[in-house]
């Protein structure tokens, strides 16, 4: 038993071989990693071989990077995925110069973070501008940005509405009802933890099935074996735009990873000391190095894998490299990756809908354990407003910024933690005085 009384295994605990690959399996399947680079080939206009091959590239680097994160990194459960938040703008630097400056414009970002790691300059950055209340706001923002995009895929017309709604309705009811099981039996029957997102995966595929919306036939046509290849988009080209802007998204994704990081931290009772922020950050210029390299995107901590920790209560290392190590070889095998991309999305979505209130729940523990004061409550309340508001900014509108506005304007999590980063330093601190009256107020 973990030391947290809230896992049922902890970080460092050793797990079966079996065992752990069933658990890993868990999270592979609660990511969507297929998603990102299906969107951005066809932003991009890859051709089909292009785009099975950035898929593959996908899960090559997310499993190489989750393998550096979790073991000579972090050293926390923490599994490395695609960030939404850098699509828009890979896709304009991607569609206006081409693949080699797309990928020449990920290094110098990368190296960036790598350096600010060996130079211990990441943790006193996030002591200073993001501490526990804003790491909590920011994976309520998290949250909060992903549950439209979770939502609008159960609730959609394409290939007919019932068919989207029934399966995913499914699979979320499935998996709140054994949780709620779960916890009425004080967590007694283990198994139901364990594997209560596998399934409910299982329960949303079966339904999809008889809805006839399940379909394997990719994974006959899918080959299986093919070696990743450094630089197969051609050689990096350099070119200073695209270089400064991705290397400004990449700031933006160090904000909601922190907001992982810090979810995974209070999760697992591990503290994240200022010796882990460097090496996390080390660990995550790595792996998108990595990305790069290979043909891969800029990579973050995914926040749906925390939140599997929280419903299976397994936090141990282990399990993850052992997620790590099946994403990387399911890079050489195409066949295997067809199998899961073949899991219906509305499936996926209505499992996700559950991990996303998880989220915003895990988020709003930490930002209550704060003393509020008026600050802390403007800071709070402006960030998540101008999240929903970005998320709800029509294309007309949209088109009316500059593209550079664009790219952030279109991450939900990016506009929030900006918002609330900024809100934080420029605010000014209360005297003791006034926060003793705010305190009041909200108790009140």
């Amino acid at each position: 038993m973990s030391q947290n009384s809230n896992l049922i295994v902890g970080v460092n605990e050793k797990v079966k071989p079996g065992k752990a690959i069933l658990l890993a399996f868990q999270h592979i399947l609660s990511m969507d990693l297929y998603v990102f680079p299906i969107l951005l080939a066809a932003m991009l206009g890859l051709s089909g071989a292009d785009t099975s091959y950035l898929i593959q590239m996908c899960f090559f680097t997310c499993g190489i990077a989750t393998i550096i994160q979790t073991g000579i990194g972090i050293k926390l459960p923490v599994v490395q995925g695609a960030s939404f938040v850098a699509l828009s703008a890979l896709a304009a630097i991607g569609s206006t110069n081409g693949m080699p400056t797309l990928i020449g414009s990920l290094i110098p970002g990368a190296i960036i973070l790598c350096l600010l790691g060996v130079t211990k300059i990441f943790s006193k950055i996030v002591n200073k501008c993001v501490p526990a209340y804003i790491g909590g706001l920011v994976i309520m923002i998290v949250g909060i940005s992903l549950t439209s995009t979770a939502a609008s895929g159960v609730i959609s017309s394409d290939g007919g509405l019932m068919n989207n709604m029934v399966p995913g309705l499914a699979a979320m009811l499935t998996l709140i009802i054994v949780n709620v099981i779960s916890y009425k039996t004080n967590y007694r029957h283990k198994f139901l933890s364990l594997f209560s997102v596998i399934g409910a995966l299982i329960v949303g595929c079966i339904v999809a099935g008889f809805m006839g919306t399940l379909d394997f036939s990719a994974v006959k046509e899918a080959a299986w074996f093919q070696v990743p290849n450094i630089f197969h988009f051609g050689l990096p080209k350099f070119e200073l735009s695209p270089c400064i802007l991705m290397t400004f998204i990449y700031f933006i994704v160090l904000i909601e990873t922190t907001g992982v990081w810090i979810t995974v931290s209070d999760v697992t009772g591990e503290p994240l000391t200022d010796e882990r922020l460097n090496r996390a950050v080390i660990g995550e210029g790595l792996g998108c190095l990595v990305g790069s390299v290979f043909g891969g995107t800029p990579l973050t901590g995914y926040s749906s894998n925390a939140g599997v920790i929280s419903i299976t209560k397994i936090g141990s290392r282990v399990v993850v490299m052992t997620a790590g190590v099946i994403l990387a070889i399911m890079g050489f095998c195409p066949k295997l990756m067809a199998i899961i991309a073949s899991v219906p999305g509305c499936v996926i979505s209505g499992i996700f809908i559950v991990i996303c209130q998880i989220l915003i729940a895990n988020g709003l523990k930490i930002v209550s354990r704060e003393k509020m004061t008026q600050k802390k409550i403007l800071v709070i309340g402006l960030s998540v407003v101008f999240t929903v508001s970005s998320m709800v900014i029509s294309s007309d509108v949209m088109a009316m910024f500059p593209s550079t506005v664009q790219y952030f304007l279109s991450s939900g999590t990016a506009v929030g933690g900006i918002t609330a980063v900024i809100l934080n330093l420029v605010l000014p601190e209360e005297s003791a005085e006034k926060v003793k009256k705010s305190e009041g107020v909200v108790a009140q």
